[in-house]
């Protein structure tokens, strides 16, 4: 089983993909854009906001009280 890993950085990119770091340094892509149809990420769907995007906590997080936990991060991307 592979241990949680937290995010240690994120790019966010104009095609709504997270260009993700791991804190074990693998890089990893991560598309939003089946999220962005769901609570809350729909609101994501202005790119000034998605484009936002930062880590704390080790997950990625946007303005307004909006995050995605490093697990389903992890799992849903693919490596770079």
């Amino acid at each position: 089983m592979q241990p949680l890993l937290d995010v240690i950085s994120v790019v966010p990119q104009a095609d709504c993909t997270l260009l993700l770091t791991f804190e074990n340094n693998e890089r990893r892509i991560f598309d939003m854009v089946p999220y962005l149809e769901k609570k809350p990420f729909c609101r994501l769907k202005k790119l000034p906001l998605f484009m936002k995007a930062s880590v704390e906590n080790g997950t990625v997080v946007w303005p307004g009280n909006i995050d995605i936990d490093p697990e389903t991060l992890w799992h849903c991307s693919r490596a770079v």
